[in-house]
């Protein structure tokens, strides 16, 4: 397989996936990680990816805003990481010991179920990252979904559209974008996810930086009249506090670091 080869079939994988690990490449392509290397940064020098921490991602000029929000875990994870880490500290106030919880996937709920680790809670979730780092560092009791683990987002779902059996008092999402229909998600399987667990928490909590009321994904998961609190930062314009007053949605600003 000649480079030119080799490098349209890397551009191809990022048009679906977005993002890519050498060792994402060195299976689909057959050679060695230090020749997946050369070719990652001779397309990094073209301006047709971006080398990001863990791998590459597909260049900044050939993507809707949609698909640059669309960022696998791995990805996402090290952006807007500041207001991550005062909702996360604003969300962990609702917290009392004792309780049960649903934690979905993403990378605020992540860094908030981190808060949680020492503490006296049941949590159920289907992030692998997140049950990774509850084993190695928690104490708390920690159930996780069972199935098959979807690498890109992090998500551990089952085959068959099972129900998860764990009720909690509390369920906390995050969200790929805001808007007037409701939470909304571009990745099918998030979006099933989410709906399956809305049924098992008496009240829903909404993880949200603010630049997420900018963006507008793929499918409405479900109403914003279905969020009991929504967590953000003190980017969230005037209009988008009032499109959620009128949802009857109840809003906490995090406090600005110092």
């Amino acid at each position: 397989m000649t480079e030119n080869e080799r490098h349209r079939l890397i551009l191809d994988h990022l048009e679906i996936r977005q993002f890519a690990t050498v060792k994402d490449l060195t299976a689909i392509l057959d050679v060695s990680p230090a020749t997946i290397r050369r070719d990652m940064a001779r397309l990094h020098a073209a301006g047709q990816v971006r080398k990001v921490f863990g791998g590459i991602a597909a260049g900044n000029g050939t993507l809707t805003p949609e698909q640059l929000s669309a960022r696998p875990f791995a990805e996402n994870e090290r952006l807007g990481v500041d207001a991550k880490r005062m909702i996360a500290a604003e969300a962990e106030k609702l917290v009392r010991d004792g309780d049960a919880l649903i934690i979905h996937g993403g990378t605020t709920c992540f860094i908030f179920a981190q808060r949680l680790a020492r503490r006296s809670v049941r949590i159920f979730t289907n992030s692998m990252p997140l049950a990774a780092a509850l084993w190695d560092k928690g104490v708390c009791h920690l159930t996780l979904a069972g199935g098959e683990l979807h690498r890109e987002p992090g998500i551990v779902a089952a085959t068959a559209d099972l129900t998860p059996e764990f009720y909690a008092s509390k369920l906390f999402l995050g969200a790929q974008g805001i808007g007037a229909h409701g939470v909304m998600e571009s990745h099918p399987l998030i979006v099933r996810e989410a709906q399956k667990l809305l049924s098992r928490a008496d009240q829903v909590i909404v993880l949200a930086d603010s630049r997420k009321f900018s963006i507008s994904a793929r499918y409405a998961v479900y109403p914003l009249t279905r969020i009991g609190t929504l967590i953000t930062d003190d980017g969230l314009s005037d209009g988008d506090a009032k499109m959620l007053d009128e949802a009857g949605v109840k809003v906490i600003i995090a406090a600005t670091m110092e």
